[in-house]
């Protein structure tokens, strides 16, 4: 602890700091304890990566080591094994922390390994959620929300336990983080977390009989020969009943697997498909670059133009044409955005049919045989099936 300033007329080799509140739970701490393990990493001749600075880098003699942090749980990876063991002992004699061994089980997520590549899932995670609510036994659910459904705040609406709604969705945001297939039914119930009602909570338990039909469903990671970066983003106009907002989603892969994903309501009415293509492909463009900023940070950065598959053919063709149109001068930043990266050769942006656009799933509900269509491309399985 350091002497607080101010207090210049103490002896600082003589006093001690007398806590009234423990150092869990200020606001402080964890930017005190970041800071503190940031210089030490960066003693140790690591540097702090910029497109994420919870990610930490030594590149020696053509190899890479890799460390990230969340709070104190970190994993080490890269392909020197001799920086990679003076680096656990360093952090061994500096902190007080401990080597676990290969990752296994990391925040609620399963890491499990085979010839055909690496699966991450979150089965326990699903089974206890599960038991807490007492649907171990339920009937499976086919989509995790209905066809057409009308979710919204309506008025004479019956209210539901509140903070019950707000625990069970918390987890559900969580649990998203290796289930694409449920992101857009959860950022729908996410919405009504001030003020829920009985029907959004069906649909909570919904999402919750769908997840039990398949608890051990995961991404797998497979080695494909190449490391190319492409994204899939679309966009439902006018979906919302309730303000006619706009719902844009995007996937994006590198080296063929899937990283990132997102389904989120866009914050003002768009007044064409246009304007509803055009921002959910600025943010997508957005999420491509920055995966291109931290893929060259790693040391792979991508030798070619990145692909951004739309569905839109009035976007694509006002993307590539300058002159101004009635239909973007509401988006006139977006497409000035889209225009300069196409220009420079970062992005390109070809035309992918509608039955063939996975970011369909992250913009509303679908039929349950173009829901598995789009789950089986995107690379999803599940290693507890019984075969």
């Amino acid at each position: 602890m350091d002497i607080p300033p101010g207090c210049s007329t103490v002896s600082k080799t003589t006093t001690v700091c007398r806590l009234q509140k423990a150092l869990y739970g200020l606001k402080q701490s964890p930017r005190a304890w970041f800071g503190r393990f940031t210089l030490a990493m960066k003693k140790y001749g690591f540097q702090q990566s910029n497109a994420d600075h919870t990610l930490f880098l030594k590149h020696r003699h053509g190899k890479v080591t890799a460390l990230i942090i969340y709070v104190d749980d970190m994993i080490i990876t890269g392909n020197d094994e001799e920086e990679i063991s003076k680096l656990q002992n360093q952090l061994a004699a500096e902190f007080e922390m401990k080597s676990l061994g290969n990752l296994k089980y990391f925040l609620g997520i399963e890491v499990a390994r085979s010839a055909q590549g690496i699966v991450l899932s979150q089965r326990k995670y699903v089974l206890d959620l599960l038991a807490e609510v007492g649907l171990l036994d339920c009937k499976p659910a086919d989509t995790p929300i209905m066809l057409n459904h009308k979710l919204g705040e309506y008025p004479y609406q019956k209210p539901t336990d509140k903070e019950r709604y707000q625990r069970l969705v918390g987890k559900l945001i969580y649990l998203s983080h290796t289930r694409p297939d449920i992101a857009y039914s959860v950022s729908v119930v996410s919405r009504f977390m001030h003020s829920p009602s009985n029907r959004h909570m069906e649909a909570v338990m919904r999402i919750l009989r769908y997840l039990k039909g398949s608890p051990g469903k995961g991404l797998l990671f497979s080695k494909n020969g190449h490391l190319n970066i492409d994204g899939y983003t679309d966009a439902d106009w006018a979906g919302d009943a309730t303000n006619r907002k706009s719902t844009s989603g995007y996937f994006t892969f590198v080296g063929g697997n899937l990283v990132t994903w997102r389904s989120k309501r866009q914050k003002v009415v768009a007044l064409s498909s246009a304007e509803a293509e055009f921002r959910g492909m600025a943010k997508g463009m957005c999420e491509l670059l920055w995966l291109k900023r931290l893929m060259a940070d790693i040391g792979f950065s991508p030798r070619f133009e990145m692909n951004l598959f739309c569905d839109n053919k009035a976007a694509i063709d006002i993307s590539h044409n300058p002159v101004q149109h009635d239909r973007t001068k509401h988006v006139e930043v977006d497409r000035h955005f889209i225009k300069q990266n196409l220009e420079e050769k970062i992005i390109r942006l070809p035309f992918v049919r509608s039955e063939d656009q996975l970011a369909d799933i992250l913009t509303k509900a679908v039929p349950t045989k173009d829901f598995y269509n789009s789950l089986g491309k995107l690379g999803m399985h599940d290693i507890y099936a019984p075969t």
